[in-house]
């Protein structure tokens, strides 16, 4: 995990976005212990890794995750969350069976997440900057 936001690049943008993900499993079962905890936290790194984000900070608790990623401006929050979610939860409910009885068949995870966006500067920096800029 790269613990820093840092300005990322793409053929045409640099950005400094992140967001701060929370989720939870169907019926807000308390299986995020032990070997499951462990793999759940690997499986978020290696969707990352995939898909060129830069996992920032990964926590979790019995019955939820925290997760903080930068990814570049082309991908929306709910197909970072859609993809590290439903990627998740297959390759859990893969390794796992018995998370199949707790949770359901179809999804681990409820379909709800919380998202918060951070950058480099505070809101109202950016307001003051644009609002000093005018007219010059």
């Amino acid at each position: 995990m790269n613990d820093t936001l840092k300005t990322g690049k793409t053929r045409w943008t640099p950005y400094q976005i992140a967001y701060h993900f929370v989720w939870i499993p169907k019926y807000r079962r308390k299986i995020l212990v032990g070997e499951v905890e462990t793999a759940c936290k690997s499986l978020i790194a290696e969707c990352c890794d995939q898909h060129g984000f830069r996992l920032l900070a990964l926590e979790t608790d019995i019955d939820h995750v925290h997760c903080f990623v930068s990814a570049p401006p082309r991908w929306s929050p709910a197909t970072i969350v859609g993809l590290l979610k439903g990627y998740t939860s297959r390759k859990l409910r893969e390794r796992f069976p018995k998370i199949e009885h707790l949770c359901g068949r179809e999804q681990l995870w409820t379909q709800a997440y919380y998202v918060g966006t951070a950058g480099a500067v505070s809101a109202e920096v950016i307001r003051r900057y644009i609002t000093e800029c005018q007219g010059k």
